[in-house]
């Protein structure tokens, strides 16, 4: 009775030892895997320096998107459609007209211009102020002008909108400049499709890299390898410092790559800042926000986890202890 009930506890004790064994062995080669990387540290660091510029690239090109959909989402919100009103309608009736437009679902804001304003505003602009005063009626029309919500500024929704209000029965004409929308909707998709071709391209190297790097550090230990073979050691336990040098790669190059982002956005505020002073606006240069710098950091450990990966299954299994 009493050497099972030491049999048991022998058992638990040993599976007990075993499961805490496990992360404690893989904490060991992590901390190992650094060590590998510190002892060459030229090697190291240019291949983060790589690595780290190869993610930069399409980062930078996701904050140059991001900062252009918010300027693009700007212009959106300031194309104006003008209903030019028939002569019929008084001044009285066009201000209705205009607060009744005002209720729209897809109108964000509208503002009235009178004739009378109109034709004041055409004689400082045009010069022919003299000549204009010997009209006996006034020829221009009352404006409304009508600024979409955001979703209604794209070219099929503001094109309907712009249908919608045509139909009303105090609208002589209506007027939007559907080119120049349709003109910066393409540019936007084809700025996006050129920085996920770019980004695929750039991630694909830093596998490769990364992949190579690891390649290079089997064949260099391949007689350790072939040794450890001889004396019972598994593949995994082989494999796993190889794919934690990966991750640190990944992790490593992320953390360039997020110092990198940050000192060029900073430069670039300035002459940014410069530029949109003479245009009489002001637009600050937004940076990746916390949560996007810690995806960033992700993707990159897993670009270095994958990497290594492809290169460990290859080449390690290809190792064997000769028969000598």
């Amino acid at each position: 009775m009493n050497k099972s009930a030491n049999r048991d506890l022998t058992n638990k004790v040993s599976l007990g030892q075993r499961i805490m064994s496990v992360p404690i062995r893989h904490l060991q080669q992590a901390i190992g895997s650094l060590g590998d990387l510190w002892r060459t540290p030229f090697t190291t660091l240019m291949t983060l320096l790589v690595l780290g510029i190869s993610l930069t690239l399409p980062a930078t090109l996701h904050l140059f998107v991001k900062n252009a959909n918010n300027v693009v989402a700007k212009w959106d919100s300031a194309s104006e459609i003008a209903l030019f009103l028939k002569l019929s309608v008084d001044d009285k009736a066009a201000q209705n007209f205009a607060s009744r437009l005002a209720l729209y679902p897809e109108v964000a804001d509208v503002e009235y211009i009178s004739a009378e304003q109109a034709l004041a505003d055409f004689k400082v602009n045009s010069g022919f102020g003299e000549a204009l005063a010997y009209l006996n009626d006034n020829p221009l029309p009352a404006t409304v002008l009508v600024t979409p919500t955001q979703r209604s500024s794209q070219v099929n929704a503001a094109k309907a909108l712009l249908d919608k209000l045509t139909q009303e029965r105090e609208v002589d004409q209506g007027k939007l400049d559907l080119e120049w929308l349709t003109r910066l909707e393409s540019m936007a998709r084809l700025i996006e499709d050129i920085v996920l071709s770019v980004a695929f391209l750039l991630c694909l190297s830093v596998i490769l890299i990364i992949g190579n790097t690891i390649r290079l550090a089997i064949l260099n230990q391949k007689d350790a390898i072939a040794v450890m073979k001889l004396v019972g050691a598994t593949d995994s336990f082989i494999q796993r410092p190889f794919m934690y040098a990966g991750i640190w790669y990944g992790l490593l190059g992320g953390l360039f790559a997020n110092i990198a982002i940050f000192a060029l956005a900073y430069y670039l505020s300035g002459a940014m800042s410069d530029l949109t002073n003479l245009y009489g606006t002001q637009f600050k240069l937004e940076t990746l926000s916390f949560n996007e710098n810690l995806y960033l950091i992700g993707f990159a450990i897993l670009l270095g986890l994958f990497g290594s990966y492809l290169s460990v299954r290859q080449h390690i299994k290809a190792i064997e202890p000769s028969a000598d």
